[in-house]
Parts: structure tokens; sequence; C-alpha cells
């Protein structure tokens, strides 16, 4: 609903508050160039012992990162390998396969007692067909 009454007309003296906006902004432009100089010397401090932090870290880091590659990663992969040996479950017999192994092999020895039975019987009867040699005293 929108409403017909008048509203009453307010007048407020804005002046003081234009006064206080200009005493902050003077106060803001006082105090940068107050402390203008000495943001520019903290800022060149900071600057310098940012630079001697990253000096004294960048050894001790590169220390760091040759202990985990030589020793740590080598030792870690080591455990963790040893843990999954434990955890993995036992791998199950394939009985299809050991079945078709033990058949490959009783037919192999089938085969093989078969050459030699063949091999046997060609000696034997090549034995019959050539004389005895005889001795002579």
């Amino acid at each position: 609903m929108i409403s017909v009454r008048r509203r009453p007309q307010v007048e407020v003296d804005a002046s003081p508050l234009r006064r206080m906006q200009e005493a902050a902004r003077q106060g803001a432009v006082t105090a940068a160039v107050r402390l203008g100089p000495a943001m520019r010397h903290s800022r060149e401090f900071a600057a310098e012992r940012l630079l001697e932090a990253r000096g004294w870290s960048a050894p001790r880091l590169e220390r760091a990162a040759g202990y985990v590659e030589r020793d740590l990663a080598p030792r870690l992969s080591a455990m963790l390998a040893d843990t999954a040996h434990r955890l993995e479950p036992p791998k199950p017999a394939n009985r299809a396969r050991n079945a078709a192994l033990v058949m490959l092999g009783m037919i192999a020895a089938a085969g093989a007692a078969g050459a030699l039975a063949s091999r046997r019987s060609a000696a034997h009867t090549l034995g019959e067909r050539m004389p005895e040699p005889t001795t002579t005293p």
C-alpha cells in the first residue's frame, strides 16, 4: 500500500557534518605528510629483513628436501609396500588351471611311455632280423 499522507519536512543543518568531513580530510593529509617518510623507511627495512630471511631459509629447505628424498621417502615407501603386502588378501587357487596342468602332464607321460614302447618294439624286431655275430675261437 502506498501512503498518501504527507510526511513532515525536517530540515537538518548539514554544516557541522561538512566541517567534520573537512577536518577528517585535513587530518588524513597531515598524517600522510608526517608518516610518509617513516612508512618508506619501514618498507625498505622490511624488504631487507625479508631478503635476509629468504637467504637463511633457502639452504635449510634444500637440506630438508635432500633428507626427504634420500632417507625419508625410501623408508616410507618400503613401509607402505610392506603394509600393502600384509593387507593384500591371499590369491585363490585356480583349480581349473591346476586340473588342466595335471591332465597335460598325464598326456605327456603317456606319450613318452608310448614313444619308449615303440622304440623298444622297433629295436626288438630289428634284433630278430639281424643274425647274431659268431665268435671264432
